[in-house]
Order: structure tokens, then sequence, then C-alpha cells
């Protein structure tokens, strides 16, 4: 028995760097893009999402004006070294950040440190109060440094697709 391999042909590529720019374009505004009928458009993008092309469709805020509602906050990278690099322990320390609404990301890396996580809290004390949950509680992690922000020059979520040209 085969295994399916999905494919991107270039409509496909077409409406995931659109839907990458505005999630919130409708089926026809998709549809009149790519020159396809709304039908097939609608289709198109039902099969990327159930394929999982398209792992889910957010919101993203504007740190400008949620500081001006809600202040600043915090925002750092934050290295974790654990004391050993068994599956078991990796997998343990994992499941604990991801846990935690405050990390926005989780990554584990190599080489270096065992993980780097990106976070968002209000303000130092609900840094410490995360720190305390993750990093001191646990007898695993060895070593943590956090570099906290002073500027965020860029922040992107799109995939980089290869260029094409949209129809006219």
């Amino acid at each position: 028995m085969a295994l399916y391999t999905p494919q991107l042909d270039t409509i496909d590529q077409q409406l995931l760097s659109l839907l990458q720019q505005d999630a919130s374009l409708s089926n026809q505004a998709l549809a009149e893009r790519v020159a396809l009928s709304p039908a097939t458009c609608h289709r198109r993008v039902r099969r990327l999402k159930d394929e999982g092309f398209i792992a889910q469709q957010v919101a993203i805020l504007s740190p400008e004006k949620m500081a001006e509602a809600l202040g600043w906050g915090l925002s750092a990278l934050v290295e974790i070294s654990l004391d050993l690099q068994t599956q078991e322990a990796l997998d343990s320390f994992e499941r604990k950040a991801v846990a935690e609404a405050e990390v926005q990301q989780c990554w584990r890396v190599s080489p270096g440190p065992d993980f780097i996580l990106v976070v968002q809290v209000v303000d130092m004390p609900a840094y410490q109060e995360l720190a305390r949950r993750l990093f001191t509680q646990d007898s695993q992690v060895r070593n943590v440094r956090a570099f906290f922000a002073v500027k965020r020059a860029k922040f992107g979520s799109q995939w980089p697709l290869p260029p094409v040209n949209l129809p006219r």
C-alpha cells in the first residue's frame, strides 16, 4: 500500500500565500485573486486544512495597542539546559513548558542549551513566578539564561513560499 504524499501546486501556493497575509479574506475574494470559481477555491482551501497545511487561523495582536490597553509587559528569550538529556527528561520539561500560557514558543534545540522559550509576561514579578514554576522547582534544570527584549525589530508568522505570480 503506497503512502500518500501531499502535493502543493501553484494554485495551492497562491492560496497559502494569500491566507498567510490575510486569513480573513472571504472565499469569494480568494477565488477572484487566484482566478478560480468560488466552489473550487472552497474545496482547495478545505483540502489544505484537512491535509494539515493550514494548522490554524488566528488574530495577531498589535503589541502597541496591547501596551496602550494593558501596559508593555515583558518579553524574554530564555535558554534552558537540563542535567540529563534523556528522552524522558526532555519530554517532561517540554510538557511543563508548553502547559504555561506565558510560554508563547518552546523550541528544543541543539547544540547548546536544550530549550529556548519565548515568554510574554505582565511584569518582572510574573516572570519570577513563571521561573519558580518552571526552573527552580524542577530538579532537572541545570542552567537558565534569560534575555529580556528591549525592542522587537521584526515579527513574522509567514512560511516562506516560492514566489508565485498571482493573476491580475
